[in-house]
């Protein structure tokens, strides 16, 4: 079938109009009238910084519950925050999908270790975890560290172990985070932006 511009845009323009009158019905002032709820009305604002590269995006994240002590508020949108220094209310699609990644199955909620040998992953503590990381940079650190190299030159060296920085801190935690690697004598740092 052979069709015209013309009659195409007939066609085009012939279905928007019946798409109109069976959306809104053959009274669409009552449809357009109806007073439809502001989706983050009674939603509490919590600002946050967008966890994916080195720009420090700005987020206004909403979250609802049903006012109980008992419930947890669930996050139902993210935008950018225009008041935001850095970024002014705009986000990349990484982090306009924000609201994708905070209610994902595979998300990690809490800290797992799978032992020597094993296969399966066990659930522990946090403060299990926090114990655990330190007590292996420990030995880790007392087995490796080289205090002087080959020439008797001191070096500080502690080159088994390095540090991986996140992006969603403020200069002021990532200076710490290089002053605490760097006193371990950790040679190895770098960032998550970097990817």
């Amino acid at each position: 079938m052979q069709v015209t511009r013309r009659q195409f845009f007939k066609i085009c323009s012939g279905g928007m109009a019946g798409t109109t009158l069976a959306t809104l019905g053959f009274a669409p002032g009552a449809a357009l009238a109806d007073v439809r709820a502001y989706k983050l009305l009674r939603a509490r604002e919590t600002r946050n910084t967008c966890p994916y590269c080195s720009v420090g995006c700005g987020l206004l994240m909403y979250s609802r519950s049903d006012g109980a002590g008992n419930v947890k508020e669930s996050i139902f949108h993210i935008e950018g925050d225009p008041d935001h220094p850095v970024s002014r209310g705009a986000l990349c699609p990484k982090g306009a999908g924000l609201v994708d990644f905070v209610h994902s199955q595979d998300r990690l909620r809490y800290p797992e270790v799978r032992e020597a040998g094993s296969k399966e992953w066990k659930r522990i503590s946090w403060e299990e975890a926090l114990d655990r990381i330190a007590r292996h940079i420990k030995n880790d650190r007392d087995a490796n560290f080289v205090e002087r190299n080959a020439s008797g030159v001191t070096v500080n060296r502690y080159n088994t172990t390095g540090l991986f920085a996140c992006t969603a801190t403020s200069n002021e935690a990532g200076y710490l985070t290089l002053k605490l690697a760097r006193s371990l004598g950790m040679v190895s740092v770098d960032h998550v932006a970097r990817i």
